[in-house]
């Protein structure tokens, strides 16, 4: 492994929401085991919220299961929310651009770097690397149907609340 950036990765799609909307449903994590691939469930550690909040994901994956805590880096509403997790600190995060009248740019991301390769060299040892493509390649195939399932949901919750 090398320094620098070990991956980053980013996805767009068009969402049938305002910036506002669709920040109020991402940044709401207990809400993140509806459309995640891998964390089936969130919870807030504390009453705190914005930057510097802490909350523990519930995670699972093929025949592993495990927790983490993340740490809320960016709240910038309707702009951006993204947070670190771990003790290795990968960023991942929802970047928002309004398009026209009542839609949505939404673009989910994630970088590991330097830290995040330190902390799985401590961890793994020489399986560090094979265990960071693992990662890379769940995060490659889940964020375009993390980002087609939050389309959806949106989709339905503006169906919901239009007057017929």
């Amino acid at each position: 492994m090398t320094g620098g950036v070990t991956y980053s990765l980013s996805e767009t799609v068009l969402v049938p929401a305002t910036p506002e909307e669709t920040y109020r449903l991402i940044s709401d994590v207990t809400r993140t085991g509806e459309w995640s691939q891998q964390c089936h469930r969130c919870t807030w550690d504390t009453d705190e919220r914005g930057v510097g909040a802490t909350f523990t994901g519930f995670n699972r994956f093929k025949e592993r299961e495990w927790q983490t805590t993340s740490t809320v880096v960016t709240a910038d509403e309707g702009r951006e929310f993204a947070w670190s997790v771990g003790p290795g600190k990968a960023i991942w995060g929802y970047r928002l651009a309004p398009v026209g009248d009542g839609e949505t740019e939404l673009t989910q991301y994630t970088e590991v770097g330097e830290s995040v390769e330190s902390y799985f060299r401590q961890t793994y040892g020489d399986a560090a690397e094979r265990q960071l493509a693992s990662r890379q390649r769940a995060a490659a195939s889940g964020i375009p149907l993390t980002l087609d399932t939050i389309r959806s949901i949106l989709a339905a919750e503006a169906s919901s609340t239009t007057p017929r």
